[in-house]
């Protein structure tokens, strides 16, 4: 028997009021943005599920497609029936038959969002496991835990759907749902993952990377595009990079300012024009990969003196995270193995060997008085590079404006 729909159950926002089709008309752009080279699949969306009707579609290609979109909990290949009882028994039957080895135990789980459906859900438990078990030589009932967990679901509008095989989405909320904000992507394990941790939240983002020829080398630059087109994944199947020209900034900055304050008036100016670049972008604010107390520009008064350049919100979500727990959520994204690269990006040059580890605010602000960055900042946001870049597909430049 051939699965003919992906069914797909809500997460958080099953927990959402009025405002519900919104979160699910997010979650359908999605889909429909990483199906679009599955012209006949179709998707239906309703407040309490959505399905991927394959007409003839590969649907295990879908499943893979569509299964880390956040806002789906979980998702299930099903076969869609009328309530004709004898119809539902034998999807039910041959769905079971499909997957069934010798040995194996199954349970049933039946439930009704229709209650003018005849059977209630512990009569379809009954009647549909006493059918199976006298179709299926050998096979024996485990509730508690079965080799196959039929699933049946009977909805509205005479449609029941049967499935037995749960796939877990990542949960959350639906990209773009929580507004638009610039991540701060250098070529390293810990950006990525604050990225992915934003998503998941509902935010679009846009990654913002510094790149310094000829110190950092463009396989540094193809290593931060690898890790933009994973995190494209999750963004809804496409995935915006800004790549800003800093060489002369970092020059400047390794030239002027102390040395043990560089690290700190670089990690300031970068700041500045991401935040210039967010509100050229109509972000509504900046996500880090910062650590609390990971390195010396990740201690509290670092954070303090470099924030101070901005009053945009600064979002961390790995500041109370350890490095170990931050490399296995890497691990599990598929970014690990791009960010140990061996190829440095800008903020791993120049480091000073003594970096102030709880630099003021007050003696940045002074050193960096008596140089005139202005000039350079323009220019580093108007010859900033603008990539839109898909998964599995080859990216397109963009030199204008998006917008």
């Amino acid at each position: 028997m051939i699965y003919d729909r992906i069914l797909i159950r809500y997460g958080e926002i099953s927990t959402k009021g009025r405002n519900r089709h919104l979160f699910v008309d997010k979650i359908k752009s999605s889909i429909q943005r990483v199906l679009n080279d599955f012209p006949d699949a179709k998707i239906e969306a309703g407040r309490d599920r959505m399905f991927v009707v394959l007409n003839g579609e590969n649907g295990r290609e879908i499943i893979e497609r569509i299964k880390g979109i956040f806002g789906i909990q979980s998702l299930s290949p099903a076969i869609k029936t009328s309530w004709d009882l004898e119809e539902m028994k034998e999807a039910a039957l041959n769905l079971v038959k499909k997957v069934y080895k010798e040995g194996d135990t199954f349970k049933v789980s039946a439930r009704r969002s229709d209650k003018s459906f005849p059977l209630r859900s512990q009569e379809m438990n009954h009647t549909f496991g006493a059918h199976i078990l006298k179709n299926v030589p050998g096979i024996k009932v485990d509730v508690h835990n079965p080799d196959i967990h039929l699933q049946i679901e009977v909805r509205k509008k005479n449609a029941a759907y049967f499935s037995c095989e749960n796939i877990p989405g990542p949960g959350g909320l639906p990209a773009g749902s929580s507004g638009k904000a610039m991540l701060m992507l250098s070529g390293g394990i810990d950006s990525p993952v604050a990225g992915y941790l934003s998503m998941k939240r509902g935010l679009e983002i846009e990654a913002v990377h510094f790149f310094s020829p000829p110190f950092t080398s463009e396989r540094a630059k193809e290593k931060v595009i690898q890790l933009a087109e994973i995190l494209a994944n999750y963004n809804g199947g496409y995935f915006t990079l800004h790549i800003v020209p800093f060489t002369e900034i970092q020059t400047l900055i390794h030239k002027q300012i102390p040395q043990n304050y560089t690290m700190t008036s670089t990690r300031r100016l970068m700041m500045r024009i991401t935040d210039l670049l967010r509100e050229k972008f109509s972000g509504l604010a900046i996500v880090t990969g910062e650590s609390l107390g990971q390195v010396a520009s990740q201690t509290l008064e670092s954070m303090y003196a470099i924030n101070a350049v901005t009053s945009t919100p600064v979002i961390r979500p790995l500041v109370t995270m350890d490095k170990e727990e931050i490399i296995k959520m890497a691990k599990e994204i598929g970014t690990f193995e791009i960010s140990q690269l061996p190829y440095e990006d800008c903020c791993t040059i120049f480091v000073p060997p003594a970096p102030k580890t709880k630099p003021k605010k007050e003696k940045i602000e002074q050193f960096e008085s008596h140089i005139d960055f202005e000039p350079l900042i323009e220019q580093a946001v108007n010859e900033t590079e603008t990539i839109r870049i898909k998964p599995g597909r080859k990216q397109e430049e963009e030199f204008e404006e998006l917008f």
